[in-house]
């Protein structure tokens, strides 16, 4: 790797690393490029001639990388990343959320616990030097961390397509594993074949309901099995036909004809029939979407009916902890903003474009639902009746195309409708 100081007038600094670290050596050397095309170097902090202008002991010069500006200017942990992050469009969403004081907090608490826990990542973590507490916690968010990762080093690798299906299944695999471990830990225990049910054939997020073999749910009707039935027979249109129809004239219109689609096929259809199927077993499985076009208020549509698996995550590991930070409307918005993030990851990263749109799409809806429990918000009826759904349908949907944006469904969507044959 080039460690040589340049004299470049477009120089912007130093990314300083720990070079006995074999994770960090890693990172850095996939990152190479893209920092140098911005003028950042790469240096090993035991450089001796960056000893001698830090000075620090090595236990702290080691304990965080370090951004140096020619200025002088330093930066460590996860201020450093954020201002790294200033030299990619794709960071600004971090930054953004970055200015909140309370989600700074998170980011650096979230450094240092990765920091000590970076070499894990090697397989040669020394778990026995670890307390029980902190045993538990690394096995409850290494792989949220580590796959999502791993799924990076291919970006460049895989079709879009391809990237964003591996990018979702790092993140959800991650969030499934927290999911089980959290709950296990807090006395769940279930058999190895609901343990392992949940694990590989459910998608849904509440495990305390999934293992608790004392809640005997009702059975399903036959009437719902037809209905998830007939949402995967009217995805199945969407996707094979009228995407393929519209996609000469108007291949933004066949972009979201396929994701609408796959969204009937996936979450309303398949995601329903294995609820009914796990219902039927005897075992309590939450349907992830109820009913979202019913909803009279933005509160019911993100919180009880629009894909339960992910307000269960967002509740418990999110909104729990940033509440007792800050007040009920600020922990909200930090939620969505988040969600935003996450969304950013699977959405205009593979896009490469589109960079804060679907973080601006879910901070709207987070306003949304400060607007109408206000006081106002409450008189006019903005979270109950005709108005409340009205409300509700207009905020969801009018912004959608910030969600999935064009350049996602052009980069995308289109080749993967392409790749399937759907086109």
């Amino acid at each position: 790797m080039n460690t040589e100081i340049t004299d470049n007038k477009k120089f912007e600094g130093w990314v300083l690393y720990d070079a006995n670290c074999g994770f960090c050596v890693r990172l850095v050397r996939r990152f190479q490029d893209a920092l140098a095309r911005r003028h950042l170097a790469l240096l090993p902090l035991q450089t001796p001639w960056v000893r001698a202008r830090l000075g620090l002991a090595d236990s702290e010069l080691l304990a965080e990388m370090r951004l140096l500006r020619p200025d002088g200017r330093l930066f460590g942990g996860a201020d450093a990343l954020l201002e790294i992050g200033r030299h990619f469009r794709w960071a600004w969403p971090l930054r953004q959320m970055g200015r909140i004081s309370a989600m700074m907090k998170l980011f650096r608490a979230g450094y240092r616990w990765f920091a000590r826990s970076r070499n894990c990542a090697d397989g040669a973590c020394e778990i026995g030097s670890l307390t029980m507490e902190k045993r538990n916690r690394l096995l409850h968010f290494l792989p949220l961390l580590v796959l999502p990762l791993l799924a990076l080093i291919f970006r460049t690798q895989v079709a879009s397509w391809i990237f964003m299906w591996a990018m979702t299944f790092a993140l959800y695999a991650g969030y499934k594993w927290l999911t089980y471990r959290a709950t296990v830990r807090a006395g769940g225990s279930p058999d190895r074949s609901r343990a392992l049910g949940y694990l590989l054939a459910w998608p849904g997020m509440n495990a305390t309901e999934f293992f608790d073999s004392e809640i005997s749910p009702t059975k399903p009707r036959g009437m719902e099995w037809t209905f998830a039935v007939t949402k995967i027979g009217f995805g199945t249109i969407l996707l094979w036909e009228i995407a393929r129809t519209e996609l000469p004239a108007h291949p933004i219109l066949a972009g979201w004809m396929g994701m609408a689609g796959m969204i009937l096929i996936l979450h309303f259809g398949s995601f329903h029939l294995l609820s009914l199927a796990w219902r039927q077993a005897g075992v309590k499985a939450t349907p992830l979407m109820q009913n979202p076009l019913q909803s009279k208020s933005l509160t019911e549509f993100w919180g009880r009916r629009w894909n339960t698996a992910f307000n269960e995550l967002a509740f418990r590991f999110t909104f729990r902890p940033l509440r007792r930070l800050t007040t009920p409307s600020v922990a909200a918005l930090l939620v969505f903003g988040l969600s935003g993030l996450v969304h950013e990851l699977v959405i205009s990263l593979p896009a490469r474009a589109g960079y804060g749109l679907p973080t601006a799409y879910f901070l709207v809806q987070g306003l949304g639902i400060i607007a109408e429990r206000t006081r106002f918000g409450r008189k006019i009826g903005l979270c109950r009746g005709v108005i409340g759904w009205a409300f509700t349908m207009l905020v969801t949907a009018s912004p959608a195309f910030w969600l999935f944006h064009p350049p996602f469904v052009n980069n995308v969507i289109l080749p993967m409708l392409t790749a399937i044959g759907a086109t």
